[in-house]
């Protein structure tokens, strides 16, 4: 038998799109397990989920790639602060409402991704570590243009 999870098979082959939104997929789920932790009373449990979901915002900001696009890597960096930020204080206050309203946010931006993952110029700006093996070496017929910053009306607000 494979020691491989059901997560891990289910993302063999996945684009780099696909990985991105499987990490807010993965936000989500911690959000939710800090919601059902403070209905527990389980305030290390709670702790715990958030610091995973933390993780994911760090692990998505850190890997923003300003040179193919620098408004839109400013937008989400800055989304991703907040999404932290917002994660902490609902845990500091323990308040499912403040954690329903991350889980919102987040989840609205990961429908732009899927809305995103329909373009094939998308995954050509994704981090290397972002990319499976085939789009790291598909030949690219041509060398994606930096975002010029036209299609942004303003940037996302908390």
């Amino acid at each position: 038998m494979s020691s491989m999870t059901y997560q891990q098979k289910s993302l063999d082959g996945a684009t780099g799109i696909e990985l991105v939104i499987a990490l807010y997929d993965g936000a989500v789920r911690f959000l939710y397990r800090a919601i059902q932790c403070i209905e527990e009373d389980d305030i290390r449990g709670r702790r715990l989920a958030v610091k995973k979901a933390t993780d994911v915002f760090m692990y998505l900001q850190a890997r923003l790639r300003p040179e193919l696009g620098a408004r839109p890597a400013e937008a989400l960096s800055d989304f991703y602060a907040a999404m932290f930020t917002m994660a902490l204080e609902a845990s500091h206050a323990a308040s499912k409402e403040q954690f329903l309203e991350v889980i919102s946010c987040v989840r609205n931006v990961r429908e732009a991704w899927a809305v995103a993952a329909k373009d094939p110029m998308v995954a050509r700006m994704l981090p290397r570590e972002l990319r499976t093996a085939e789009e790291r070496f598909r030949p690219s017929t041509s060398k994606p243009e930096p975002y010029d910053g036209e299609a942004v009306g303003s940037r996302w607000q908390a």
